[in-house]
């Protein structure tokens, strides 16, 4: 048994204490039944068991990315999810890589309290002093030329203004993205959207162009190995540049590119990726869903990267598992698309209750120093992911910094081919012994984990989903070896 086995089975008589919730105001109370309730009330439904659950899902929901975990989640605090049966769940993707303060966390549950007090929803040209209050404080946390603001729901949303503003003030259409880049669903993010989901649904927005991803460990040009030396950004730029009819208008791209693989582009990309842009007028905007507000070990991923990007998106991290995005550019540039007649109108643009809860999420990110720990997490849960390593011939890589990681499985280490099927399996074998684990499985780019637990997540929840991978990974593997 290993060590980190031990230690998680020792910690399994450790009863699990939810984090303390600030109560509810309850301003319209359900009124009581009295005890001689009459004879002809309708009896209390009875709670559906997971089968007619699962039927209701067959009929009525649609199937849109694949198969539905096969667990029913009833509730969640901290890093844990609990299902209908009680069992727990170790979560380490924070919910869709969202809730990054843990379920639930007391404050963003306070907020949300807060917002139905006060105000949820107003009509789109009106605002309430917590959008404002949001601007503020998320502002002073950037540069001066990222001073303005407009907050939305998804990081679908916050792409598409920043390419609306990015088209509008340069004049151009065309829009470069990475082969490896995930940027959302919706028209103008799809579009740039190169990593899955573009057969099948027609023509896309015209105009958009994919550089190779600089993936070291599987170089896209067949060039180099596990030292990108870049050749692959300026053949990639000779070939675009041979393509385009000369109206460039953004190059959009993710400080760590996450459903692509957890894919690092190597020290000093991005200071030639903006020489790039600024040669031929392009706006850089940076696309830091997962990346923002203290996962990598600093507020944003840009300042470890030496860059300010003319436009900045942020999304899942902001809202602390409710949908908060926003789009932050200069104010020059802002005021040319004002003058121009920029209109991006949506029906929750500055909505009152999601920014009372950006706001409470940015308050305890700044004063529980949450991007140190989240520094010295990461640093733990990678070592241990590196043991895991040393262990299993079928991990070819770890990489990523902070709490978001990348594991990659192969069949052998010489060859590097993907290993999907073994990595579906251990997946599964993980949510069996009560890990969440999520993976991606691409077509000649690999089998990846994507790994990154709450930034409250403590050592020893670490220990314990390493030593459940442990298992997972010895199980599957040793079942494969039987005749």
């Amino acid at each position: 048994m290993t060590n980190l086995a031990q230690h998680w089975r020792q910690g399994q008589d450790k009863e699990v204490v939810p984090s303390t919730l600030h109560p509810m105001l309850d301003t319209n109370p359900v009124p009581q039944v009295p005890e001689s309730a009459p004879s002809d009330c309708t009896p209390p439904a009875q709670t559906p068991s997971n089968e007619e659950l699962w039927e209701i899902v067959d009929h009525h929901l649609i199937r849109y990315g694949g198969s539905f975990a096969p667990r029913l989640i009833e509730r969640a605090r901290g890093s844990y999810l609990y299902d209908r049966q009680g069992r727990k769940i170790l979560d380490f993707t924070s919910g869709q890589m969202c809730a990054t303060l843990g379920h639930n966390h007391p404050d963003v549950v306070q907020a949300i309290h807060k917002a139905c007090e006060g105000v949820l929803h107003l009509f789109s040209g009106m605002l309430s002093p917590s959008v404002i209050e949001l601007a503020d404080t998320l502002c002073k946390l950037l540069p001066p030329t990222l001073q303005k603001a407009i907050f939305l729901n998804t990081g679908s949303e916050a792409n598409e203004a920043a390419l609306r503003l990015a088209k509008l003030h340069t004049g151009g259409f065309e829009v470069v993205g990475l082969s490896a880049s995930w940027h959302g669903m919706t028209a103008g993010a799809s579009a740039s959207t190169f990593v899955a989901a573009r057969k099948g649904y027609g023509p896309t927005i015209p105009g958009n162009f994919a550089l190779p991803t600089p993936n070291c460990y599987r170089c896209p040009v067949r060039h180099c190995q596990d030292q990108c030396d870049m050749t692959c950004l300026a053949v990639g730029f000779e070939l675009i540049d041979s393509q385009s009819v000369g109206s460039y208008a953004a190059l959009m791209v993710e400080p760590i590119l996450s459903a692509g693989g957890i894919i690092e582009p190597p020290e000093g990309y991005f200071q030639r990726l903006q020489d790039y842009c600024r040669e031929r007028g392009m706006l850089l905007i940076l696309d830091e869903a997962q990346t923002a507000f203290g996962r990598l070990g600093s507020f944003f991923a840009f300042e470890q990267l030496g860059i300010v990007p003319d436009i900045l998106t942020l999304s899942k991290t902001l809202g602390g598992g409710l949908p908060l995005a926003a789009t932050v550019t200069s104010a020059d540039i802002e005021a040319d698309c004002y003058d121009k007649g920029f209109l991006y109108y949506t029906s929750h643009v500055s909505d009152p209750m999601p920014a009372e809860v950006g706001l409470a999420v940015l308050r305890v990110l700044t004063t529980q120093n949450l991007t140190e720990r989240a520094a010295t997490m990461g640093a733990y849960l990678k070592a241990g992911l590196l043991k895991l390593k040393d262990r299993y011939e079928v991990i070819g890589d770890v990489r990523g910094r902070g709490l978001l990681l990348g594991v990659e499985l192969v069949k052998d280490r010489e060859s590097r081919t993907p290993n999907p099927d073994l990595g579906a399996t251990i997946t599964r074998r993980c949510m069996e012994l009560g890990l969440s684990m999520n993976i991606t499985a691409l077509p000649n780019m690999g089998s990846v984990w994507r790994i990154a637990p709450p930034l409250t997540v403590t050592q020893e929840e670490l220990d314990e989903g390493l030593a459940i991978l442990d298992q997972a990974m010895s199980d599957c593997l040793t079942a494969g070896q039987r005749p």
